[in-house]
């Protein structure tokens, strides 16, 4: 359920969404790179706490909207929908030809390669050897984008974040540490 709420508390007033997910656990903030505020919350959570945890954010939200308009987010997408097909075309073709580079290392059993619209994750790996990557890597330096896209095929032998992940994972980005803090700022 969605439902948009307007803060006046904070000048300038801006509007939020507020989304309940039944499969939430704990109550987050959220600025989209096109500058959209989304509260996410437990569906059992009451609209007192919502405004308490906004109200306790608000200089937070504040501070984030105004970085967001001086450092727009570089790889964000506004378009339309052919130009996102393309982009998921582009997206395959790259993830699939380093797949084939980096694979040679590794060797693993890739079943399948999917691009998807995610929202908040690049990319994703199933335990039966199938591959999701969000369209947005197609948007990425090539040295960030080879970087998600080792650190999913390393998922399918080591499926979890422990050192001997790792480990795989600097087999072929000795730099990992330098990329993911490159992507996560």
């Amino acid at each position: 359920m969605l439902s948009n709420v307007t803060l006046v508390f904070l000048s300038p007033t801006f509007t939020y969404t507020l989304r309940r997910n039944a499969r939430s656990k704990h109550m987050r903030i959220a600025i989209k790179g096109d500058g959209t505020c989304v509260v996410t919350v437990p569906k059992r959570v009451s609209a007192a706490e919502v405004d308490r945890l906004v109200q306790k954010k608000a200089v937070w939200i504040k501070e984030a909207l105004e970085n967001l308009k001086q450092n727009p987010r570089p790889y964000s997408w506004v378009g339309t929908t052919a130009e996102l097909k393309k982009f998921k075309s582009s997206a395959m073709r790259l993830a699939k030809d380093r797949l084939l580079h980096f694979n040679k290392v590794y060797g693993f059993r890739v079943v399948s390669v999917g691009i998807r619209n995610q929202k908040s994750r690049w990319g994703s790996c199933s335990s039966a050897g199938r591959l999701n990557f969000s369209y947005k890597i197609a948007l990425l330096p090539p040295h960030l984008a080879d970087y998600i896209i080792v650190h999913e095929l390393c998922h399918l032998g080591e499926m979890n974040h422990s050192l001997d992940f790792w480990r795989l994972v600097e087999k072929t980005i000795p730099d990992y540490k330098a990329r993911r803090a490159e992507l996560r700022a």
